[in-house]
């Protein structure tokens, strides 16, 4: 029996890089950790990456894959256990559909509050997102129901990068009192035993959004 060889190139920071993360401690693979400086980004990297030059990459044996979402569903597909996706076709296709909505609406939109300096059209715009994503739990513990799936994973930021860049700009987005069942969501997805112990220390990722956005 061969033992295969996992490699994950990665910014400990990288909320995208937590995604892969987080989907190889579900199906308990044992992998090696490259560290890179996206200032410096190693050879390595750029090799295998040489569309984007950006983390995540896997390598799994040799062969290199980019782009969390895709490295998750190929993650999905090679590996059994715990399913990160739904079995029933129609099923995977909505926790896909809400994957994409996350990164290409939301996620989106809160960069763009921080950026604009707290805009109130910006945080509305924001807002109005968020309360999609609200109203999809519909009391479920999580996205996936009982247990995290894709689109929990995919929300990585939501439960635990943003809060550390509402600390480091002095913007609020996210309230218990308008979003009670994301905050409550927040809190069990970062507490999750595949989760809690691979997110980075908030302070790094407080000084990481003061240098981004530039206010203390």
């Amino acid at each position: 029996m061969t033992t295969d060889e996992v490699k994950l190139y990665a910014d400990p920071l990288s909320v995208f890089a937590c995604r892969v993360k987080i989907a190889l401690n579900i199906k308990n693979i044992n992998y090696v950790i490259v560290e890179e400086d996206i200032n410096n980004k190693s050879p390595d990297l750029l090799k295998y990456n040489p569309v984007h030059k950006k983390v995540p990459v896997l390598v799994h044996n040799g062969n290199p894959i980019s782009e969390s979402l895709v490295i998750i569903e190929y993650i999905e597909d090679l590996w059994k256990g715990i399913p990160i996706l739904p079995q029933d076709p129609y099923e995977k296709a909505v926790a896909r559909f809400w994957a994409k909505f996350i990164d290409d609406k939301v996620i989106p939109a809160l960069f763009t509050v921080f950026i604009s300096n707290g805009d109130e059209q910006a945080i509305a715009e924001a807002w109005e997102q968020l309360r999609i994503l609200e109203n999809e739990l519909k009391g479920k513990k999580f996205f996936g129901g009982d247990n995290i799936n894709l689109i929990d994973i995919t929300a990585d930021l939501l439960a635990y990068w943003l809060g550390a860049a509402e600390e480091a700009t002095g913007i609020k987005i996210v309230t218990k009192e308008m979003f009670p069942k994301l905050t409550e969501w927040a809190d069990n997805f970062i507490h999750c035993e595949t989760v809690k112990d691979i997110l980075p220390p908030r302070a790094h990722l407080i000084a990481l959004f003061k240098n981004w956005f530039g206010k203390a």
